[in-house]
């Protein structure tokens, strides 16, 4: 085995080696809060959606992960209806079911102005989503369901608002748990969030860096408290919302837990025969909290509140998204092996097209292809033929070609004119008459024997073959 061949070697088992060393290490801990239902990490939410049947006293199938707007699952419609179109369809419903003439109001006059336009517009548009809020409380048909979301931030557009409000003032209850609220949610239904950062310090290199600390929070229930734990204790990171009433905030609004400084961070707000749990801890409800013995009992002390017996709409809309919406490159970016192949593959392309795209060679000049003139040496040696007068020899080539052609043409490999036989077969295999035959037989025994050939004579022969294989074609 030559050298390079050993070296080959070798860099072929390191490189072996680095695969098996780089698969078989363990996996760095994923420290992102997803807070998805599928994710075991620590800030993942798999935990608590498993325990969900037994801590609200449902079957298993009762606990149902919704991953369309809050909307096309309360209320049935269609989801790919755009959401323009899905409010007029309910105006449009609201409006048809009520007596039109009560609504009824004189043209404006001509010389109003455009604030009065406006204002007439909103009155109007507000006084459609009021009537179609009351006949969506009056229809029945509506199963009853617990809405469950733990995430980051809680986003819904006004139809999904009022369609999740709708539901709760049927009577059935809806916990949300986010650090930010939609500003429409939260107007309506009377908070707003104050944020709470972490503090930072500044070290001997100027540095800034944070200060450790952790925010201490209890429960409100005296009696809950006695049995899930009277305080908990979390990082500072993990708390970073706290809740402000405003004044349109419900009477009978309940702070079911707050801070050390008595700021709530759990409330439940009555809104018709339902209620809503609003909390700005959702990391409370991550696997790591819940399984860390010092504040697992507090996701369970808040769940506590919900009614059991109840089907549960986990909504996994809000992180990830309606199924199958994603992207084409969705399994080559979920798995962190493919997405690194994928980006090194683009770079590497990139590369290639940077450093290879440029020519490696100086520029090949252009080289006229060389005229063919084997017409122009037919004509000069066959003009040096005629230049002699020796026709004999063109006679006896023209012959020999046309000899030639029979033998391939119609397989008479040992060709004898000379025999009647040979002739006859000739004759049958080209089609042409046995006197046209034996005439053509003749010219060809006369010029190969005859001393001197006139033009005219060459002339003839040239036509007899053309008209042999004409008509043998």
């Amino acid at each position: 085995m030559t050298t390079f061949r050993w070296y080959m070697l070798g860099l072929a088992l390191l490189f072996g080696a680095y695969v098996a060393v780089e698969y078989y290490r363990p996996k760095q801990l994923d420290w992102s809060p997803t807070l998805r239902n599928d994710h075991k990490i620590p800030y993942g939410t798999y935990v608590l959606y498993d325990q969900l049947p037994g801590v609200l006293g449902v079957a298993k199938n009762q606990v149902q992960a919704i991953r369309v707007p809050i909307y096309s699952q309360i209320e049935g419609v269609d989801e790919d209806i755009p959401t323009e179109q899905r409010l007029e369809q309910v105006i449009e419903a609201a409006t048809d079911s009520m007596d039109v003439s009560e609504f009824e109001r004189d043209e404006p006059a001509a010389d109003s102005t455009a604030t009065a336009a406006s204002d007439t517009q909103a009155d109007t548009t507000t006084t459609d989503e009021d009537a179609d809020y009351a006949a969506g409380l009056e229809d029945g048909d509506f199963e009853p369901a617990t809405y469950l979301l733990v995430s980051r931030t809680f986003e819904l557009s006004r139809l999904d608002c009022r369609s999740l409000l709708r539901h709760v003032a049927r009577g059935n209850d809806a916990f949300v748990a986010a650090e930010d609220f939609n500003s429409y949610f939260a107007d309506t239904v009377g908070f707003t969030t104050k944020p709470v950062y972490p503090r930072f310090k500044t070290n001997k290199k100027g540095v800034q860096e944070l200060i450790p600390d952790s925010v201490q929070l209890q429960l409100s229930n005296p009696a809950l408290a006695r049995q899930a734990g009277a305080t908990f204790r979390l990082p500072a990171q993990a708390v970073t919302a706290r809740l402000v009433a405003r004044r349109n905030l419900p009477e009978g609004t309940i702070t079911l837990a707050t801070d050390a400084q008595k700021r709530p961070v759990l409330l439940r707000v009555p809104h018709g025969r339902g209620h809503l749990y609003i909390c700005t801890v959702p990391l409370a409800f991550s696997n790591y909290f819940v399984l860390q013995p010092r504040t697992t009992n507090l996701a369970f002390a808040a769940l506590s509140y919900l009614p059991t017996g109840r089907p549960v709409w986990w909504d996994e809309y809000q992180k990830q998204g309606r199924r199958g919406e994603q992207s084409l490159m969705r399994v080559l970016l979920e798995h962190e092996a493919l997405r690194y192949a994928t980006y090194l593959a683009l770079a590497a392309g990139l590369l290639f097209v940077l450093f290879e795209a440029r020519r490696r060679q100086r520029v090949i000049p252009v080289l006229k292809p060389l005229p063919n003139t084997t017409l122009l040496f037919t004509r000069t040696v066959a003009g040096l033929y005629r230049q002699d007068s020796n026709h004999a020899l063109i006679a006896e080539k023209k012959i020999g070609l046309f000899m030639e052609h029979l033998r391939t043409r119609y397989h008479e490999p040992t060709l004898d004119l000379t025999d009647e036989a040979t002739r006859e077969r000739l004759a049958q295999k080209s089609g042409v008459a046995r006197t046209d035959v034996d005439a053509l037989v003749r010219r060809i025994n006369f010029l190969l024997t005859a001393r001197q050939i006139s033009d005219g004579e060459l002339l003839d022969l040239n036509k007899a073959i053309n008209t042999f294989r004409q008509t043998a074609a």
